[in-house]
């Protein structure tokens, strides 16, 4: 967690929050040095990193300008950018320095090797210096450009008189080739080219694979906007109108919002009546009825007529943009998670240090020279070289994602799958989750066949949520549609037409007493029938809730809806149910979880789920939710089966047990290894190989996992 050190200076109670770009932040000793450091600087009350999107939040006095906050972000080694002013997705940006980076140094080192060949096979004299020196031509430009993440990382920290992982990294590449190409020059028998840009190749796909999986993550909580119109008609007092943006409406406007679109800000109605859709922040399936006086919301989509709406309040003042910012702080606090890899990283580079250091020491006593002493602390170095356990992790995550995407698991973010396999509580959303989230018409069996073809065409003439219900019912039970006449739909009524002479419709109920909750009437002449709709379980919801109960994870269903709405599905599923959450609510109930030592699975899919997903210690959602829960979800499910989330969290567990297999295969490796380049018995060259082998085995012990996501 962040900080809050003792501020030298006082800080005014009107604090403001600023965003830097840092995209040298690698590791947890990265983000440990700037969450302790950075407030303690004057006027700075705390800073907070998010790891996945390579960025930094500042909590600060105002007097404090960007150029200051960043110079105090330079000071502790990292470049730093106000993320207005850099306008782009720095892990993206990352990704593609890596991945071009790592193409170059496998072309090279797949060149080289075959230069290598030859002098492996006995060339010497002019041949084997030929092939030297081409391997060095090869070798200098790659290295000076695939090591530039390494080289500028361990530059910044040495600066700042600390080291991190990339320090020994950079050591080991250089004294390697600087050592062969001492040799090249002098004629040496042997030059060890092909190990220094063999580690670099190791090294970067360690490094590319772990930013793909970050490049998954969520850059952020920019698509709710999309869930807003980007303006809207206003209505000027002399009867005019016109069309403004959404950031340019004020309260007290008046703008008139028609069927079929999304309001661009909050207000109250004060004219017309009409059916509006705010599942995105309450959950319900339903349209909601609103007359003169009620409030509505920006991002809400007004389904039936169309309505005047006088706006209370627009832009950053926006109950979606208060969404947007409990999304945002809850982030923060997840993007604290420091991983397993990041854990065993902290000890290794002052110990591998400390062990070429005493190497080149020890030999030099014992009168070997400097450059025998010095080849084998290059030796040390390149043995030691965190190849296997920069790919312990990644290599273990790319398979069981690529496992589960088969699976129709999309998981987003590597890292999740350490926190999903940590989980002891999930946490469901009712409708959209552990239901379909769409209304499905019941009794369709009764009608008359010819009534279902009327039916089927009444359906085609709308877009209302309950008329899409009953084509799609209906076109899957391969009903065709009837020839009717004059077919019209009058907005909150319904849709009225003609069937040989006999006037049909499919309507608003007229009768007060409704016993689905959800209904249309369908009438035909003197005939009316009540067509019912319900929103059914997910088909394997039961037993996925009971596969996670035996996994000794504990369930809980919390919901926007009504609590008698919930009833029936709490005694389906056994499971405690909430109901009357708002995002706030819902955002409480995951901190008092997490309060209680329960480390949150929270599965849900409409945007007021947005802020939990965010804070749950894991989340997931399914492809039917909307965009902004899909992007604060750590995983996304396809299909209409609730069987994906006990089986990802049954595969992060069992991804879990094979990293910590790799940590302790790289372990054996050095205390196998290191002894014997201490101890002068492996050169260079083999120690280049040993470290590829290293890597080879922990690859094939992760490939293991392609067939355990069952």
């Amino acid at each position: 967690m962040a900080t809050k050190a003792l501020i030298p200076d006082p800080v005014t109670e009107e604090t403001v929050e600023s965003l830097f770009a840092v995209p040298g932040i690698h590791c947890a000793s990265c983000i440990a040095k700037i969450e302790e450091e950075l407030p303690r600087q004057p006027g700075i009350l705390s800073a907070r990193v998010n790891m996945g999107a390579k960025r930094v939040a500042i909590r600060h006095d105002p007097a404090l300008t960007p150029p200051e906050l960043r110079a105090a972000i330079a000071a502790l080694g990292f470049e730093a950018e106000p993320l207005a002013d850099a306008g782009l997705d720095v892990a993206a940006a990352e990704s593609r320095r890596l991945t071009r980076a790592l193409v170059v140094a496998g072309f090279a080192a797949m060149n080289i090797m075959l230069l290598s060949v030859s002098v492996w096979s006995g060339a010497a004299g002019a041949t084997r210096g030929m092939f030297h020196w081409l391997s060095a031509l090869i070798a200098l430009p790659t290295v000076a450009y695939a090591g530039q993440p390494f080289f500028r990382s361990a530059w910044a920290a040495l600066r700042q008189r600390r080291t991190n992982m990339d320090v020994p990294i950079s050591i080991g590449v250089l004294l390697t080739t600087g050592m062969s190409l001492y040799e090249t020059v002098t004629g040496g028998a042997h030059a060890w080219f092909d190990g220094a840009v063999m580690l670099l190749f190791f090294l970067l796909a360690g490094r590319a694979l772990d930013s793909m999986m970050r490049g998954r993550a969520r850059a952020g909580v920019a698509a709710l906007l999309k869930q807003t119109a980007p303006g809207a008609l206003v209505l000027e007092a002399d009867g005019s109108s016109r069309w403004m943006r959404a950031d340019a409406l004020r309260p007290g406007m008046t703008i008139l919002v028609a069927a079929g679109e999304r309001l661009a800000a909050d207000g109250r109605v004060v004219e017309g009546e009409s059916g509006i859709d705010i599942a995105f922040l309450t959950g319900e399936s339903a349209p909601v009825r609103v007359h003169p006086g009620d409030e509505v919301q920006a991002g809400a989509l007004n389904v039936e007529g169309p309505i005047r709406v006088q706006v209370t309040a627009a832009g950053a003042d926006t109950v979606i943009a208060d969404i947007a910012r409990l999304m945002e702080e809850a982030a923060q606090g997840k993007s604290r998670y420091v991983r397993l890899a990041d854990r065993a990283a902290r000890l290794y580079a002052p110990c591998v240090h400390l062990l070429a250091a005493l190497s080149f020491a020890g030999w030099m006593i014992a009168g070997a020279g400097v450059h025998q002493s010095l080849l084998i602390a290059v030796a040390v170095l390149l043995i030691t070289c965190p190849c296997a356990l920069g790919l312990a992790v990644p290599a273990a995550q790319i398979v069981a994602c690529g496992a589960l995407m088969r699976r129709g698991v999309l998981v987003k973010d590597g890292s999740a799958l350490e926190r999903l396999a940590e989980v002891s509580e999930a946490v469901f959303d009712k409708t959209g989750t552990l239901t379909l989230g769409r209304p499905v018409p019941m009794g369709l069996r009764r009608l008359w066949r010819d009534d279902r073809s009327i039916l089927l065409s009444l359906s085609r003439a709308s877009r209302h949520p309950l008329s899409v219900a009953l084509r799609q019912a209906l076109e899957a039970r391969g009903v065709t549609p009837a020839m009717l006449d004059n077919v019209r739909e009058v907005a909150g009524e319904g849709v009225f037409g003609d069937y040989e002479g006999v006037a049909v419709s499919l309507a608003r109920p007229r009768s007060l007493v409704n016993l689905f909750g959800l209904a249309a009437e369908y009438r035909r002449g003197n005939q009316t029938m009540l067509l019912g709709f319900t929103d059914a379980l997910r088909p394997d919801a039961v037993d996925t809730l009971d596969a996670l109960r035996g996994m000794g994870v504990k369930v809980l269903i919390a919901s926007g809806d009504r609590p008698e709405a919930l009833e029936e599905i709490a005694r389906a599923t056994g499971v405690t149910a909430i109901g009357h959450l708002r995002p706030a609510d819902k955002l409480a109930l995951i901190g008092r979880l997490k309060a209680g030592g329960e480390k949150v699975l929270m599965v849900g899919d409409g945007l007021n789920d947005g802020p939990a997903l965010a804070a749950g210690h894991a989340s997931m959602a399914p492809a039917s939710a909307s965009d902004a829960s899909q992007l604060a979800a750590d995983a996304v499910f396809l299909g209409d089966r609730l069987a994906p989330v006990a089986l990802t969290v049954r595969a992060a567990r069992r991804t879990v047990a094979v990293v910590k297999q790799n940590f302790a295969l790289a372990i054996g490796y050095n205390a196998l290894a290191v002894p014997l380049a201490i101890a002068g018995k492996v050169t260079p060259l083999v120690a280049a190989v040993a470290m590829s082998t290293s890597s080879l085995i922990v690859v094939a012990n992760a490939l293991r996992l392609k067939g355990a996501v069952k």
